[in-house]
């Protein structure tokens, strides 16, 4: 029997894999559902790729993992981008993974509530993270579609409310560009003077809105030194990137009233604190004349005051004139007969020899009666 010659085993498996790997089954989307996954320390995902007829055997290594955005697990619905190959080792054919989304909303919402927790538990959700939003900004920074109702409602209320400079930098926000579209503006208002940034886009299914659920923009919006109001969706519909951002608004017109105040709000309140300010000063200056008032009316009591006393003086100064302290004063004395102290107003109240006191101005003179002689003063 004629061949072409005899392979290895580890040959013919090479040739296998030739002809496997140069065909149409690479870059390849296939629909399956995980079972048997590992994840091993080595950072390699190992796992079986199957539906209810057959099995594929996959491997995702690290290098592609690190972009995974969600977790595997059993009996995940998934859609897998990757390429054929053989496992010389073993001789199987497997698929390299280079891509994994969820299938299905079902699936998309698991993957969002494992994102979801895995960074609430880092802290990117903690208010001690959130950073404060300027009262007064110079400068809106805007990411946005430039297509569409958004920029228009942000640019309106905005305009209506408090204008400002705006910063708009055009964003791709659904699709599979969104994602490192979204990063790169919220990089690139980080290098201007922007005040605050809205992030923005319409409504939409979790499909549509599934590039804010991805953990880099979390994580851009995490670490943006600007303060971020993100806009995303309505009213009920809420993002990973709310969930991070500064400040939440339920629509993008909100995320604008939010950015900025009210300028007749703020007219108003300066209307009132001037007409406060006016009624301070106005009880101020009553208080000033009424203070002045009183210190008048003190006055006029110091005159009075002082014409009393200049009276009382005048009193005491007749007073003065007919007190015994006076006459003293005046040269005079007072005599007393001894030892009774007795008044001597007349020469018949003494005798020869009796003792006396004389009561001058500056003390007492002990003395005795020498004589004494009448005199006619009158």
């Amino acid at each position: 029997m004629e061949t072409k010659g005899i392979y290895s085993v580890y040959e013919f498996t090479l040739a296998v894999k030739r002809i496997l790997t140069t065909g149409q089954l690479n870059d390849a989307w296939i629909r399956g559902e995980i079972s048997n996954f590992t994840n091993h320390n080595s950072g390699h995902r190992y796992f079986t790729l199957k539906d209810k007829n057959s099995q594929l055997q996959c491997v995702m290594f690290k290098w592609y993992g690190r972009n995974l955005r969600f977790e595997l697990e059993h009996g995940m619905k998934v859609l897998v981008l990757g390429d054929l190959d053989v496992y010389e080792q073993k001789g199987v054919y497997q698929l390299k993974v280079r891509d994994i989304r969820p299938d299905g909303i079902g699936e998309l919402y698991k993957a969002y509530e494992q994102l979801k927790n895995k960074l609430a538990m880092e802290g990117l959700f903690s208010p001690d993270h959130k950073k404060p939003l300027i009262r007064f900004p110079k400068k809106i920074g805007v990411a946005t579609s430039p297509t569409g109702a958004v920029l228009h409602d942000i640019l309106t209320v905005l305009g209506r409310r408090y204008p400002v400079n705006i910063l708009f930098i055009p964003t791709v926000v659904q699709g599979d560009s969104a994602t490192e579209s979204i990063v790169s503006s919220i990089r690139a208002l980080n290098k201007t003077d922007a005040d605050i940034i809205i992030l923005g886009r319409g409504g939409g299914s979790i499909e549509d809105l599934w590039a804010f659920n991805e953990e880099v923009v979390a994580r851009a919006i995490f670490n943006s030194r600007i303060p971020i109001i993100s806009a995303v969706g309505h009213e009920t519909d809420f993002t990973i990137a709310d969930f991070v951002a500064d400040a939440r608004a339920p629509t993008p017109s909100a995320a604008a009233e939010i950015a900025v105040p009210d300028r007749l709000e703020l007219t108003n309140h300066i209307t009132r604190l001037g007409q406060r300010l006016i009624g301070n000063q106005r009880r101020f200056v009553t208080d000033r004349i009424s203070h002045l008032s009183d210190l008048r009316q003190k006055s006029s009591i110091g005159r009075l005051i002082d014409i009393k006393k200049a009276l009382m003086d005048a009193n005491a100064g007749k007073l003065n004139a007919v007190s015994p302290l006076g006459t003293l004063s005046r040269g005079y004395g007072i005599t007393l007969k001894l030892p009774g102290k007795t008044l001597v107003q007349s020469i018949e109240d003494v005798e020869r020899s009796d003792e006396v006191s004389i009561i001058v101005s500056d003390g007492k003179i002990i003395c005795s009666v020498n004589d004494k002689e009448e005199c006619k003063w009158k």
